[in-house]
């Protein structure tokens, strides 16, 4: 035990800094996702896909360059994520936050998948009543046509 706080005594700056920086990544993350919240139209998640934005963009080359950015910043907050879940912070929600900010196939399904939770949906739609917005709208669970013979 006296190994223990002798190394704590030592490492006191350290882990100090690393607080600090938990809290701060818990802030940001938190204000990253309510105002993604926010900022999304209430039929976001009903639509049966969404067409890529780059390909209605009037100038695609400058709208690539902060797509790869945005993707950039959602691989680090991945990253951070991952060290959170051992270092003191929140690592699920920043790596919920670094999901949201990177494209990749199935993206969408998954996004549709989670905001059928009960839990999920109801804790955006609260944080949209605090701003005035409108409840997102739950998208309906697509059942699976049975082969016909």
């Amino acid at each position: 035990m006296t190994a223990l706080t002798d190394w704590i005594q030592r490492k006191e700056q350290l882990l100090q800094l690393l607080g600090s920086l938990s809290l701060l990544l818990l802030t940001l993350t938190l204000a990253a996702l309510v105002l993604v919240v926010i900022t999304l139209p209430d039929n976001y998640f009903t639509r049966d896909h969404r067409a890529p934005t780059s390909l209605t963009h009037p100038h695609p080359l400058p709208w690539r360059g902060l797509s790869l950015l945005k993707n950039l910043l959602g691989i680090l907050f991945i990253f951070l994520g991952i060290a959170l879940l051992v270092l003191p912070g929140q690592g699920a929600l920043t790596i919920l936050v670094g999901l949201t900010l990177t494209n990749f196939p199935g993206k969408y399904r998954l996004e549709r998948r989670m905001m059928r939770q009960s839990v999920i949906h109801k804790s955006l739609n609260k944080i949209r009543t605090m701003a005035n917005k409108p409840p997102l709208k739950v998208p309906v669970q697509q059942t699976p046509v049975a082969n016909r013979r």
